[in-house]
């Protein structure tokens, strides 16, 4: 009996999770994220907050972001709590219909800047 691979389209292989520095006052997140690809990302985005100036403006751009979860709001939320502490202003811009919605949902928009 012949086992049946899938064959993924391009559009459809997952695509690791990053966040990059687009200058200094904006930040991009791509890819899909998940329980075990959210720590390296968390650790990163926290880098790249810890960089910025106390009383800076940043934006991070979810355009590219692939995965609308729990996770990802609570990956979104360390991020908010350090940028507070630091002082420094974050936006999230280009948030996705399925991610606002759950943020709605959970109350957590009112959290989130952008949402």
């Amino acid at each position: 009996m012949a086992s049946a691979t899938a064959v993924l389209e391009p559009d459809q292989i997952p695509q690791a999770p990053a966040i990059r520095q687009l200058s200094d006052h904006k930040l991009a997140v791509s890819g899909q994220v998940d329980a075990s690809s959210v720590l390296p990302l968390r650790a990163e985005g926290e880098r790249l907050i810890g960089a910025c100036q106390p009383e800076q403006n940043l934006c991070i751009d979810l355009a590219e972001l692939a995965t609308a979860s729990s996770i990802v709001l609570s990956l979104l939320l360390c991020w908010q709590r350090q940028a507070t502490a630091r002082k420094i202003t974050l936006q999230y811009s280009s948030v996705g219909e399925r991610l606002h919605a759950l943020a709605s949902l959970s109350n957590l928009d009112k959290h989130l800047s952008g949402f």
